[in-house]
């Protein structure tokens, strides 16, 4: 059964960078659709980006997607990380016909990461 294993989530100050990965358990990365999401404290969840699409604009130029297929790993690279961008961060893959990235759509998801950005 397919596992989402996230990591490289923490702390950073303000204008730090981190890289988020998102590793399957599968031996490719046999689905229609990634997406990355976020639900800030007292928000609720916000797709970042769909694949290669970006959906929120403030991210645009600051975070940017890579993966690696033969580690099975996707990446999310954040840059110049603002407080606005603390949330816990999450990837889901949608292995179902079609390449949205609705909440409802995507089949498995990644725990988490706590991304905390502050003085």
């Amino acid at each position: 059964q397919l596992q989402l294993v996230e990591s490289g989530g923490g702390l950073v100050q303000p204008g730090g960078s981190l890289r988020l990965s998102c590793r399957t358990s599968m031996g490719s990365l046999e689905w229609y659709a990634i997406g990355w999401f976020r639900q800030a404290p007292g928000k609720e969840r916000e797709l970042i980006i769909c694949n290669d699409q970006y959906n929120t604009g403030s991210v645009k130029g600051r975070f940017t997607l890579s993966r690696d297929d033969a580690k099975n790993t996707a990446y999310m690279q954040m840059s110049r990380l603002q407080p606005e961008d603390t949330a816990v961060y999450c990837c889901a893959g949608r292995m179902r016909s079609g390449n949205s990235c609705y909440v409802n759509s995507m089949d498995y998801w990644g725990e988490g990461n706590l991304v905390t950005v502050s003085s």
